[in-house]
Formats: C-alpha cells, structure tokens, sequence
C-alpha cells in the first residue's frame, strides 16, 4: 500500500509567503493526495510539536494543519518533536498496522523536516518516493529555495537504498 506523508504543512510554517510556489505546492498535494486515496493508499499528515517562539506551539492557530489542504476522514496525524518524523512518534507502528509498501514525501522544509524524514525511512528500509514538486521551503542565507530544492532531489535520487534506489519524480508522473 502507498502512504503519502506530508510533513509540517501547518498553518505557522507556511502562512509566510517566503515559501517557494506554496500556492502550487498546497494545489499539488491536495491533487497527489485524492490519488493515493484513490488508488487505495492512505495519507498520514506529520505535524510539528514546536515553541510559541515558532508559531507552533501545540493546539494553537498556527499549530493546525493548513486549512488550504484536503484532509480525508481516513487520514492520520502523527505528532513530532524533531526534524525526523520517525524518531519517537507511533510512524513506524502506523505503518506497519496499515501495510505500507511505499511512502511518498512531501512537505516542508525540503533541506530539514523532509530531507530527515527521508533518510529515516530509507534507513528502515521502505520504497521511498518524493514528489519533486511537492515539497518547499525558503531561500537560505547561501542558496535560493529553487537551489535547496534542486539540490536535494537530485540527492535523495542518488541515495543507495538496500530496497530500491529512492524515486524523485514530479506529482503528476507518481500515478
């Protein structure tokens, strides 16, 4: 079974409009997510545990899933504290319950939330695929966001796996 997992895309970490194509990226998940709902996959939204400071403190307006995204009433919610999405969360016993065959990626932030998270699951030796264009984050201080992006696509598709070489492709090719 696919598992699409989207990470971080609450109201405080996109609400900015410092994130690179979030309009896109949020139209893109919503499309990608009515997919694997349809073709029997399940959806997990991560959602960051953080500070008052980050506008993620638990149970506050910017702690929220982003209201712009499609959630299903079959969907899931794991909680986290770290950039890993794995580490110390009920993730893994979620998906071994579901029979998670593959996971896709998408999220924020490409370099950290997500780019964690990926490596995670290619370390416990799931299918990974990202969706290239569904993930964002912002310009850093020595590359552009488009940069930060680019460069970790082609990172996470030249990744040895002992499953399978990690797929990176463009939302509309992972259907």
């Amino acid at each position: 079974m696919d598992v699409l997992i989207v990470i971080d895309m609450q109201e405080g970490t996109i609400s900015s409009s410092d994130k690179y194509d979030a309009r896109g990226v949020i139209e893109r998940i919503n499309q990608l997510s009515q997919q694997v709902r349809s073709n029997g996959g399940k959806v997990i939204f991560v959602q960051h545990d953080g500070t008052t400071e980050e506008g993620l403190f638990p149970h506050s307006d910017g702690w929220q899933i982003l209201k712009a995204l499609q959630q299903g009433e079959g969907d899931a919610t794991v909680r986290k504290t770290t950039n890993d999405a794995f580490y110390n969360t009920q993730l893994s016993l979620m998906l071994a319950m579901m029979g998670a065959t593959k996971l896709i990626f998408c999220g924020w932030a490409t370099d950290l939330c997500v780019d964690t998270s990926i490596r995670a699951a290619i370390s416990r030796d799931y299918r990974v695929c990202v969706a290239a264009d569904c993930h964002t984050v912002s310009d850093r201080e020595h590359l552009s966001a488009a940069q930060v992006i680019a460069h970790h696509n082609w990172v996470w598709s030249n990744m040895l796996s002992a499953v399978s070489t990690p797929q990176v492709l463009p939302m509309a090719h992972i259907y």
